[in-house]
């Protein structure tokens, strides 16, 4: 009796600590995958305040490319390393590589703060740490999932992956509006929230996560992640280039350089599949995508990544360049006040993320996902029929729901995808699964200021050109400002300036006129008001293509199959119905 006694006293005692270290794990990796995300969205809002500290204009000639390095070098980087460092969670340890990402993360977050240069050369030293810290946080991303998955039972991983999920999405948020406040005390804050936070978690990580996983050794697969890394990186840096002005196009997409770009990094991604099919201990298991709920939740979840990630971008411009500014806002009010305009689509997530994580563990993914993704289309429908100018409380009501519609599909979706893979492969399952989700985000930026880009380049010039002479700008001037490419304007209306002084500055126009046209041309509703029409046009082509991909990710979702319920044993799936 005494040893029966002992014996469900220990039993007892075992459960009792693995539910703490589900806790535990669920509670630092939140945290990872929080911090990785809100550097990924912080600088967004912060840019005027890092540039003006750098004393670097990113809007003059030849410099727009640090401008667009450091919006999208974090998430090119992101897009291509968390595959790789997946796998090696794989083969060497999920906790040690996420362990090693906290370290690294943390101290290139040091290095961003302390800047020793100025101007071109303090641009590129930021850009050049942001790759180092990226590459810590894809090391975070990519075995967050998988250590959780390790850590909590199946009727419950649903909800943990929910909540680590929107975690990762809500940094993307929440980094809106905190790059406004942190960057309105000193442009380094924006890099020093993270180092206590990092330092705190590190230590922690260390000593109190371990590998409850399958480990699956096997030799690194050199070529195929050159391959990868090499084609992805070529056609992402493309896309960047591609939104620069070329011989005297507004946009860069018949460059030989960005052709060239695109071409070879198919070309290496074509090698990456023969080599990822050939090869023993592959850097991605292809396999896997004979797994039904696997290959669609992964589609799914691309889709969706490209609607979600473009969209804050036209909504910062949106606000920041048209709205604020007609409704009384001062231009160097306008990127921290973008972020608080923004709360409500961040709190429709907060809201609805970890809800459809907790009810995707009891009624199946693909329902929730499915109505996620159609909800998602809907929202986007809706911003098409508000006016440029609209009512805030539309506009309010609208956002909140494409955040709600985001929370319902991301939680269960993941959690399917990271349910439906044998136990020993869900770090690599982990990384392919950020992949899909970074390179989305990557990619959407290029697509929406390209569809963007284009909607404004047939109506912008002439408006802007007919509108300053009509203020009293000489006709060669108006002419020579209303063909600058588009992106100028857009850009400067994110980065807080005043885009027609910006514009007129350099050649002096400004003060040969009188003071009743300077003030109308630099006022708030001047620049808005010539821009509203060719942005809506914008707008309508944006939203539309958004709601398009919204719909196939619907489509996606619905066919992921039955409710995968596996990974707790590494050599095979079960399935229950949805």
């Amino acid at each position: 009796m005494n040893l029966a006694r002992a014996k469900q006293g220990a039993e007892k005692t075992g459960r009792g600590e693995k539910d703490r270290y589900k806790w535990t794990a669920l509670t630092n990796t939140t945290a990872a995958v929080f911090m990785s995300a809100l550097d990924g969205s912080i600088v967004l809002i912060a840019l005027p305040s890092i540039f003006n500290g750098i004393h670097l204009d990113p809007l003059a000639e030849g410099n727009i490319a640090y401008l667009l390095w450091m919006i999208m070098g974090y998430r090119l980087v992101q897009a291509v390393l968390v595959a790789t460092v997946g796998r090696l969670g794989d083969m060497f340890g999920r906790v040690r590589i996420y362990n090693g990402g906290f370290a690294v993360f943390t101290i290139a977050s040091i290095l961003l703060s302390f800047d020793p240069f100025d101007g071109t050369h303090a641009a590129m030293w930021l850009i050049g740490w942001r790759f180092v810290q990226a590459a810590g946080g894809s090391m975070l991303q990519a075995n967050s999932a998988a250590i959780l998955t390790d850590a909590f039972p199946a009727d419950q991983r649903g909800f943990a992956l929910g909540i680590n999920q929107v975690a990762g999405l809500a940094g993307q948020f929440i980094g809106l509006l905190a790059g406004g406040l942190l960057a309105a005390l000193d442009w380094r804050a924006v890099f020093w929230v993270n180092v206590p936070v990092g330092v705190f978690f590190t230590i922690w990580a260390y000593r109190t996560l371990r590998d409850n996983g399958h480990r699956q050794p096997g030799r690194i697969d050199w070529w195929g992640n050159i391959t990868f890394a090499v084609g992805l990186s070529a056609i992402l840096v493309a896309t960047t280039y591609g939104l620069q002005s070329y011989g005297g196009h507004t946009m860069g997409w018949t460059s030989p350089t960005v052709l060239v770009l695109i071409g070879g990094g198919l070309a290496l991604l074509v090698a990456f599949v023969m080599i990822e099919s050939r090869v023993t201990a592959p850097m991605i298991q292809l396999s896997l995508f004979r797994i039904r709920a696997f290959t669609a939740g992964n589609i799914a979840g691309l889709l969706v990544s490209i609607g979600r990630g473009g969209l804050q971008f036209i909504l910062i411009i949106w606000l920041q360049g048209i709205w604020l500014p007609l409704h009384g806002y001062d231009y160097n009010d306008t990127p921290l006040l973008a972020g608080i305009f923004l709360l409500p689509l961040t709190a429709g997530f907060l809201v609805a993320g970890p809800l459809s994580g907790y009810l995707s563990d009891r009624i199946g993914s693909r329902s929730l996902a499915t109505a996620g993704a159609v909800l998602f289309g809907v929202s986007f429908l809706g911003l098409m029929l508000i006016p440029t100018d609209f009512s805030y409380w539309v506009f309010a009501v609208l956002i909140a729901v494409n955040g709600i519609a985001s929370g319902m599909f991301a939680s269960p979706n993941s959690s399917s995808i990271m349910s439906s893979v044998p136990a020993h492969q869900r770090g690599i399952a982990s990384g392919m699964r950020a992949t899909f989700q970074n390179t989305g985000t990557a990619a959407s930026i290029a697509v929406f200021f390209s569809l963007m880009i284009a909607g404004l380049a047939s109506n912008l010039p002439h408006t802007l050109t007919a509108g300053l002479q009509q203020q009293g700008v000489p006709a060669p001037t108006a002419a020579q400002v209303g063909s600058l490419p588009p992106v100028s304007s857009l850009f400067a209306a994110q980065l807080g300036v005043n885009p027609i002084q910006h514009l007129l500055q350099p050649s002096g126009v400004l003060s040969t006129l009188t003071s009743s046209q300077q003030q109308t041309l630099t006022g708030r509703e001047f620049f808005p008001g010539l821009i509203s029409g060719p942005f809506h046009s914008g707008l309508l082509v944006v939203f539309a293509f958004a709601a398009v991909l919204a719909l196939l990710a619907a489509v996606a979702s619905l066919l992921r199959g039955a409710r995968p319920v596996t990974g707790d044993r590494p050599d095979r799936a079960v399935a229950r119905s949805d």
